[in-house]
C-alpha cells in the first residue's frame, strides 16, 4: 500500500512543474507573457497552498481508503480537462482540479508511514518520501522537454491520464484504511482566513512581475495587505479553536523546537528549488536559445542524482541524526547558487550542469533530516495536522520562490531593456537578480542549520503495524 502512496504521490507532484519547460511554447500558442504563464505553476502550487490546511481535517474525520479515491479521482479529471483546453483559461482550470487533487495525496502519504513506519526507520522511509517531494518537481521539465521535443505540449497530460487511471485501479485492490477516524468540526470560517491569507500573499508575489509589463488588474499592496491580515486572523482563529481541539490547522505543533526550525529551512530550501527550477528553462530558452529536448536533458542528471541520495541519506539519518547531513547540506546549495548567479550569455553547458547538479546533491542532503526532524519530533494526535502544516508550507514557499524568481527576472529585465540592452541581454540580467538574492537568502539559512538537532522521542511512538 506505502509502495502505491509513493508511486502515486510522485505522479500527481510531477505534475507542479511539468509547466516548466512548456511556458515560452505556451507563451507563442497562447498568446500570454511570460508573468501569466507563470500562473500554470503558480495556480498550481496556490491551489495546493488553499486546499492542503484542509487535510488536517480531512484525514482525521474520513477513512484512508476514500481519501486516496478522491484525491486520484480530481487529479485524473483535472488531467482530462487540460488535455482538451483550448485555451489558457480551460488549461488553468484544469491545473487546479489537478492541484487539488495533488494536495491530498502528500499529507495522506506522510499520516500513513507516521502511523505505520517505526521511529527508528523513519528516516529511510522519509528519504523515499523525499523523492517524491524533492526528486518528481525536479524531473518534471525533463520529461515535459521529451514529450515537446516530438508532440504538442497537450501529451504532457494525455500521457499522464492513463496512470491515473491504473493507480486508481491498483487502488481498489491494495489501500487500505489502517488510521482511525473521529468525529472533526469543519470550521467554516477557518478555511475563508485561509484561502484569502494564502492565496492573497501569493497573488500579490505574482502581480509584482506582472506590474513589470503592465499588466496588473488591481495594486500589488492590496492583495499583500488582504493576505498578510486574513492570514493573521487564520492564525488567531487556530489558536482560540485549538483550546478545544476543533482547529483546522493545530499550531501546537510549532511548540517544538525541531518542527518550528526544519519548518523555517523547507521555507528557503523549497523556494530556491522551485524558484530556480521554473527560470532555468526560460534562461536556457532565451538567453542561449536551446531546445525543448536539450533543456530536459540538461536538467535530468540533477534529478536522477537527487533520488540516488535521498534513500542514503535516510539510512544515514536513522544512524548519527540531522546535523551531520544538513549543514554540508545547505553549504553546497548556496554555494551552487552563488554559481546560478554566474550564468550569462557565454556559459558552457558544462559549467551550467555542474552547478545544477550539485544544487540538487545539496538539497537532497537537506530534504530528508528535516522532514524527518519536524515530523518525527510530534505526539501522535498532532500527526495528520503536522502532516498537513509541512505539507502547506511546502507548497506556500514553492509558490512564492516561483513568484519571486520571475519577479525579479521580470523586473531585471524591464531595468535594462529601458537602460537599452537588446532583449537576450534584458532577459539574462533579470536572471541574474533573480539567482543573486537566492544566493544570499540560502547562505544566511547556513546559519540556521547549525541548530538543527534530533527530534526527542515522544511517549507514543508508532508501533511497527506492518513487519514485511
Amino acid at each position: 500500500m506505502i509502495a502505491l502512496l509513493v508511486a502515486s504521490a510522485f505522479v500527481v507532484i510531477l505534475n507542479e512543474t511539468i509547466m516548466g519547460v512548456a511556458l515560452p511554447r505556451l507563451m507563442v500558442d497562447l498568446d500570454i507573457t511570460a508573468a501569466t504563464a507563470q500562473w500554470l505553476t503558480t495556480g498550481f502550487l496556490l491551489t495546493m497552498a488553499i486546499v492542503i490546511p484542509l487535510t488536517g481535517f480531512l484525514l482525521a474525520r474520513f477513512p484512508l481508503r476514500s481519501l486516496f479515491f478522491t484525491a486520484m479521482s480530481l487529479f485524473a479529471l483535472g488531467t482530462l480537462i487540460a488535455a482538451l483546453s483550448p485555451g489558457f483559461e480551460v488549461l488553468l482550470a484544469g491545473r487546479v482540479v489537478q492541484a487539488s487533487g495533488t494536495a491530498i495525496m502528500l499529507p495522506l502519504l506522510f499520516t500513513t508511514v507516521l502511523n505505520v513506519v517505526p521511529a527508528s526507520h523513519r528516516g529511510r522511509m522519509m528519504g523515499v518520501i523525499s523523492i517524491v517531494i524533492a526528486v518528481a518537481p525536479a524531473v518534471g521539465p525533463t520529461v515535459s522537454g521529451i514529450i515537446l521535443s516530438a508532440l504538442d505540449w497537450r501529451w504532457m497530460f494525455w500521457l499522464v491520464l492513463p496512470i491515473a487511471v491504473i493507480a486508481l485501479s491498483l487502488g481498489a485492490v491494495w489501500v487500505r484504511n489502517i488510521t482511525e477516524t473521529r468525529p472533526a468540526r469543519f470550521d467554516v470560517l477557518s478555511v475563508v482566513l485561509s484561502a484569502l491569507g494564502f492565496g492573497g500573499l501569493i497573488y500579490g508575489l505574482s502581480s509584482i512581475g506582472e506590474s513589470a509589463s503592465g499588466h496588473t488588474p488591481v495594486p500589488v499592496w492590496i492583495p499583500l495587505a488582504i493576505g498578510a491580515f486574513s492570514l493573521a486572523m487564520f492564525v488567531l482563529r487556530q489558536l482560540a479553536l485549538q483550546k478545544t481541539d476543533t482547529a483546522l490547522l493545530d499550531l501546537r505543533t510549532f511548540t517544538s523546537r525541531s518542527f518550528s526550525l526544519a519548518v523555517v529551512l523547507v521555507v528557503v530550501v523549497m523556494a530556491a528549488l522551485f524558484g530556480s527550477l521554473i527560470l532555468l528553462p526560460i534562461y536556457l530558452q532565451q538567453v542561449l536559445s536551446l531546445d525543448t529536448l536539450t533543456v530536459g536533458l540538461m536538467l535530468l542528471p540533477g534529478g536522477v542524482l537527487m533520488g540516488i541520495v535521498a534513500p542514503i541519506v535516510g539510512s544515514l539519518f536513522d544512524r548519527y541524526g540531522p546535523t551531520p547531513l544538513v549543514i554540508p547540506g545547505m553549504i553546497v546549495a548556496a554555494g551552487a547558487l552563488w554559481g546560478m548567479a554566474t550564468f550569462d550569455e557565454q556559459s558552457s553547458i558544462g559549467w551550467i550542469v555542474t552547478v545544477h547538479v550539485t544544487l540538487n546533491i545539496g538539497l537532497g542532503f537537506v530534504f530528508t533530516p528535516l522532514l524527518t526532524s519536524a515530523l518525527g519530533s510530534l505526539p501522535r494526535k498532532l500527526y495528520s495536522h503536522g502532516s498537513a502544516i509541512v505539507s502547506t508550507i511546502q507548497q506556500v514557499a514553492g509558490a512564492a520562490g516561483t513568484a519571486l524568481f520571475i519577479t525579479l527576472m521580470s523586473v531585471g529585465a524591464a531595468d535594462a531593456a529601458a537602460a537599452g540592452a537588446g532583449e537576450v541581454t534584458a532577459t539574462n540580467a533579470g536572471v541574474h537578480a533573480a539567482f543573486l538574492l537566492g544566493a544570499c537568502v540560502a547562505t544566511a539559512a547556513v546559519v540556521l542549520a547549525f541548530f538543527v538537532r534530533r527530534p526527542a522521542p515522544t511517549e507514543d511512538e508508532a508501533p511497527v503495524l506492518i513487519q514485511h
